[in-house]
């Protein structure tokens, strides 16, 4: 099954990276463009046919290993 974690600096976390491409888009022309922020996303494939027992899974690899919570939201879906 396919889950997905999405990881996002969390609200008040400066994000350097998401202000540089912010500034690039109104540089552009871009201008309607407001706030940015950069994340990543995160695909596996876990071998586990229960949706909820997948989703589970995700949420601890990523309490675990893959969004630092310090300065970090996750999210997490089943998507295939």
């Amino acid at each position: 099954m396919k889950v997905r974690v999405t990881v996002m600096l969390k609200e008040g976390v400066l994000d350097p990276q998401g202000k540089a491409v912010e500034h690039a888009l109104h540089v552009l022309d871009f201008g309607n463009v407001g706030e940015v922020r950069i994340g990543r996303v995160i695909e596996l494939e876990v071998d586990e046919t229960d949706r909820e027992r997948a989703r589970a899974q995700a949420d601890a690899m990523a309490r675990a290993l893959l969004a630092n919570l310090v300065i970090e939201d996750f999210t997490t879906e089943v998507v295939g």
